[in-house]
């Protein structure tokens, strides 16, 4: 396997138009759940709103949202793609598009859902490529877009799509949250070249989160990694029957990780984040699998009711069920 390309260590801003991106695409990032507990809007009451209204063909609660999160990427990011998911987004951003010929956030709107479209094979890939293109082209500075071609070279493409494409979002918000996530999921099914903690995916995850500010979610990255390596090796055989016998959670490594995440986690003061309970889970779930109630209750009292399917689903299990029996050992403890 090929080494990583300098992926990070750029962190400049945008300042011309980007280049064009070689087309294809790879595997599974979001995960989609049809319970009701999960919903992936996180607590953002604007967008559950504005999703609403949409559900009933009304789009001027969605642009207004939009209008308001101005270029704050990451909820940018967040709320277009929750907006995206709907079965109906690609109709209703097509009558958006046909009313504000030329609006960048119905062009960005339109390239999510039918990226989303053809993640769930309802639509071509290059129809939503191309979506992206377009809506990229409107606004050169917004990293969304290429949000929307990192989705679709997640689960559809091959890895070169992926990193082209992360490096694009990267140029325009180095700190980019969803964006990190993708890379890191889809790299941690890299094969492991040496000892379980020496993979690649762990390194990449670390530097992320040493470069980022202090005050960034990212913080959290490298446990994020573990989870995806543990969903990958669970994958490939019976996860462990419980935390003491998960080697995986209990090496030098990830003990460290673990620490220095929920330490961070103890200092954070921006519990704002658009995606705050996607890290939450993570670490959470990571707890909980390391065998250590009390810290995980701590962050079980925070995330009350916003699980997240991942990483909860992870080891074959369903992810509700797994959620609320780690929650009640954790009470219990």
């Amino acid at each position: 396997m090929s080494p990583l390309p300098p992926l990070l260590g750029t962190r400049r801003a945008l300042t011309d138009p980007s280049g064009d991106t070689a087309a294809d695409d790879s595997a599974a990032g979001d995960f989609a759940a049809d319970d009701p507990a999960f919903d992936d809007a996180l607590g953002d009451a604007g967008l559950r709103t504005a999703r609403a209204a949409l559900a009933q063909g009304r789009r001027q609660a969605a642009r207004a949202l939009l209008l308001h999160t101005g270029d704050d990427w990451d909820r940018r990011g967040h709320r277009l793609t929750v907006l995206a998911r709907d079965p109906y987004a690609a109709a209703w951003a097509s009558d958006w598009l046909a009313a504000e010929p030329g609006s960048a956030d119905a062009a960005a709107l339109l390239a999510l859902a039918l990226v989303h479209r053809a993640l769930r094979g309802k639509d071509e890939p290059g129809r939503a490529r191309e979506a992206c293109d377009t809506a990229a082209a409107l606004a050169p500075a917004d990293p969304t877009p290429w949000l929307g071609r990192l989705l679709l070279a997640r689960t559809l493409g091959p890895e070169r799509e992926l990193l082209d494409a992360f490096a694009e979002v990267r140029r325009r918000h180095p700190d980019h949250h969803h964006a990190h996530h993708l890379l890191v999921a889809r790299l941690a099914e890299r094969p492991a070249s040496g000892r379980g903690e020496d993979h690649e995916v762990y390194d990449l995850a670390e530097l992320a989160a040493a470069e980022a500010p202090a005050d960034s979610p990212l913080a959290v990255l490298p446990v994020v990694a573990y989870a995806e390596r543990y969903r990958v090796l669970a994958e490939t055989g019976p996860p462990p029957a419980g935390p003491a016998a998960c080697a995986h959670w209990s090496g030098p490594r990830a003990r460290r990780i673990l620490r220095g995440s929920f330490d961070w986690w103890l200092e954070w003061e921006h519990d704002e984040h658009p995606r705050r309970h996607v890290d939450l889970n993570h670490l959470a779930f990571a707890l909980t699998r390391a065998g250590r109630p009390a810290e995980a209750a701590a962050l079980f009292r925070r995330i009350g009711d916003h699980p997240t399917p991942a990483p909860w689903s992870y080891g074959h299990r369903d992810p509700l069920t797994a959620f609320r029996a780690a929650r009640t050992r954790a009470f219990g403890h």
